[in-house]
């Protein structure tokens, strides 16, 4: 297997400040890599450069043997929950099929088979019965299946997450997470989180970040690793699953 994703050396500052320094890190493909860190520590950021919807002042990122705006089509993006975004009246299945709008022309209409993968892909996130419900109607942990629907329904090679259990409760995350196991056998899978006990038991492989990438293509967490990108000693107390983690300040 090869690498999916190749960022090396990449810089980016805004203004006086410094988001991302001499970041380098690779992602083979069937991956499933968790990105931890602080608030502020160009986690989304990075996600972005990957995306090719922010361009590093150095460096250079290839996603798929190609620039990341060529294989943007072959990514599938679930952003931040955003509550204030789901005022307006639409349905399940119509959020859904906008997931097939890159990979059609101006104006064009929905195909029979983009149906036909807008149905594969409620099914395999366990939301098909939901179809003609308004997206407002749903629970935090509903939307994000549908979220999910809609970035697996252009058939992706990798899916990215940012942040995608913010603001659901407890129970939800589990189920949230069991259909990440599930999905993990078919895309290759980034996502960034602050849980770090979940990622602990979900992921392949941990990278931290803050600023700086601490990553060694493994999931075993070194503490010196964990201290400087959180800025402050951090204790890994591990008690069978999940995994907790207490900070000293």
């Amino acid at each position: 297997m090869g690498n999916v994703i190749d960022v090396k050396d990449v810089w980016l500052r805004y203004k006086d400040l410094t988001v991302l320094e001499s970041v380098n890190l690779s992602i083979e493909e069937g991956d499933f890599l968790g990105i931890i860190g602080p608030n502020g520590g160009g986690k989304s950021t990075l996600l972005k450069v990957i995306l090719g919807l922010i361009k590093p002042q150095r460096g250079t990122v290839e996603v798929l043997g190609t620039t990341p705006e060529k294989a943007r089509h072959l990514i599938g993006y679930v952003p931040q929950y955003n509550p204030s975004s789901l005022d307006f009246p639409i349905n399940v299945r119509e959020v859904v099929l906008m997931g097939r709008m890159g990979k059609k022309g101006l104006f064009q209409k929905y195909t029979e088979e983009d149906h036909a993968a807008t149905k594969k892909a409620l099914k395999t996130v366990e939301m098909l019965e939901y179809s003609d419900r308004q997206i407002g109607e749903l629970s935090g942990g509903q939307r994000q299946r549908v979220f999910i629907a809609r970035a697996l329904v252009s058939e992706p090679k990798v899916l990215i997450l940012d942040e995608p259990v913010t603001g659901i409760d407890t129970m939800m995350q589990m189920e949230f997470y069991e259909l990440l196991k599930k999905l993990r056998s078919r895309v290759t899978i980034v996502m960034v989180s602050h849980d770090i006990s979940a990622v602990s038991v979900l992921v392949d492989k941990i990278a931290c970040l803050n600023g700086k990438l601490h990553y060694h293509g493994s999931k075993e967490l070194v503490p010196e690793d964990v201290e400087q990108a959180y800025g402050c000693p951090v204790e890994l107390i591990a008690h069978g699953v999940p995994h907790r983690v207490l900070h000293k300040h």
